[in-house]
């Protein structure tokens, strides 16, 4: 097995006790943290490689808990629209304008994105066709990621993009086969209905029954973005969004929503007491013109909460260092300056995220034991505080920091990003492939 030692300047660990450690260092045995002690513990002469990092800081790698990796070739196509025009015309024909070579290249710039940016775990929502080309890049590239099919049986905003029920329950069963638990349980299933709206009951049950053969995957839907959609809601199922799900036994801790911004009293509490996730995606939410979700209530209330950027088409772009900065920022106006503090947001987008997919003995925060998902940041390269107290390195990571600070990325112990060099892909590849990609998909939305 190898085992090699990191020496950082900093650790910020995202431990129980939220501790930052100086002079310490993390030893990995093949893809686990087996030991962290104080640097001058370890007999550099035992190891094979020793790699110091004397001006860099260790942090966990992020967890997003919204992503749509087959969306990321629209960036830029579907701007300034609210939520069902931006799906009806522009998401919905795009997505079923897909075939694998287009999907492939979608799938590839979001990874590399994600990666580069120093987001080591998501949660996926895939599309309706060509879903196994997902699971084939996520796995070629390391990620470590719980993805699924997009599961749509109504679609009275786009008609052509949908698969008839039994299509629906048959191939995500498939998948769900073939790809959970793969490449040692780093790759796992998501039962993904895209949101109450495209989805008949038996669909949305019966995806979620399935979900007893498959222990680890999670339920991942839309819910409660748009007051529009929850108008559609209500007419369609006599319900608020919330209220509807819960009466289909869809709630529970394996089950992740993305948005949640427009919440009663009563959903509130339904989501805690059935210890179901949020995903929040304040950048999404702001560009749609969608809302602000109240954070800060809900973390009150006890609910779990985590961060993702959801589509490059509604952001558009895929930094968990973005969404930090907006979480914190978008609520202070509202609930006041010292309200989501960087320290607070830091958790939500590594252990929290890990929290809300069931993964917080594995991932999340530096621990012994846990696997070696790790992200080396210079936080020299921008001009922050010449303090080093735990609250500045906060700070500096969620006010200041970005994709440029990412030196080095390691996952489930092997490097994909070593001292800014790209281990994974030949971006100036993927970028003129994924040009000429979506220039073929294109044409084939206008023919």
């Amino acid at each position: 097995m190898k085992k090699f030692l990191i020496i950082p300047k900093n650790i910020v660990t995202a431990n129980p006790e939220s501790e930052i450690l100086k002079n310490h260092a993390v030893e990995i045995s093949g893809n686990k943290i087996s030991k962290i002690a104080r640097a001058d513990e370890f007999q550099k002469s035992n190891y094979e490689k020793v790699l110091e990092f004397p001006n860099l800081t260790l942090i966990p790698g992020f967890v997003q808990t919204h992503i749509h990796l087959c969306q990321t070739l629209f960036r830029g196509l579907a701007d300034d629209l609210q939520l069902l025009d931006w799906l009806q015309k522009k998401i919905f024909p795009f997505e079923n304008a897909h075939n694998e070579n287009s999907l492939k290249y979608s799938v590839k710039l979001g990874i590399n994105e994600l990666i580069s940016g120093g987001t080591t775990t998501i949660l996926d929502m895939g599309t309706l066709k060509h879903q196994e080309i997902i699971f084939e890049e996520l796995m070629h590239s390391g990620m470590r990621a719980i993805a699924g099919k997009c599961l749509m049986d109504v679609n009275n905003l786009y008609p052509k993009f949908k698969e008839t029920t039994e299509e629906n329950l048959n191939s995500v069963y498939s998948l769900a086969k073939e790809f959970h638990n793969e490449q040692n349980g780093k790759i796992k299933y998501a039962f993904a209905p895209r949101f109450a709206l495209s989805c008949n009951e038996k669909l949305l049950k019966e995806s979620k029954a399935m979900m007893k053969d498959f222990p680890g995957s999670i339920y991942h839907t839309h819910a409660s973005e748009n007051k529009g959609e929850i108008e559609e809601v209500r007419k369609r199922f006599g319900k608020e969004n919330i209220e509807f799900f819960e009466s289909e036994n869809l709630l529970d801790k394996n089950t992740v929503l993305a948005h949640c911004i427009h919440l009663n009293e009563k959903e509130i509490n339904i989501l805690k007491n059935n210890e179901t996730a949020i995903s929040h995606c304040p950048s999404s939410n702001l560009k749609l013109a969608s809302g602000i979700a109240n954070i800060p209530y809900y973390l009150k209330k006890g609910i779990k909460v985590s961060l993702g950027a959801d589509g490059a088409p509604c952001n558009n772009n895929l930094s968990q260092f973005v969404e930090m900065r907006l979480a914190a920022l978008i609520q202070k106006p509202v609930h006041g300056a010292d309200e989501m503090d960087a320290k607070k947001v830091f958790h939500l987008a590594t252990i929290d995220g890990a929290k809300a997919l069931n993964l917080q003995d594995e991932i999340g925060s530096i621990e012994e034991g846990k696997k070696a998902d790790l992200v080396l940041l210079d936080l020299e390269k921008s001009f922050n505080s010449l303090s080093d107290d735990d609250g500045s390195i906060y700070s500096n990571i969620v006010y200041t920091s970005g994709k440029e600070n990412v030196n080095s990325v390691m996952i489930d112990g092997e490097w994909k990003i070593l001292n800014g060099e790209n281990l994974v892909y030949d971006e100036n590849q993927i970028y003129s492939e994924g040009k000429v990609e979506l220039k073929n998909l294109l044409k084939r939305i206008n023919e």
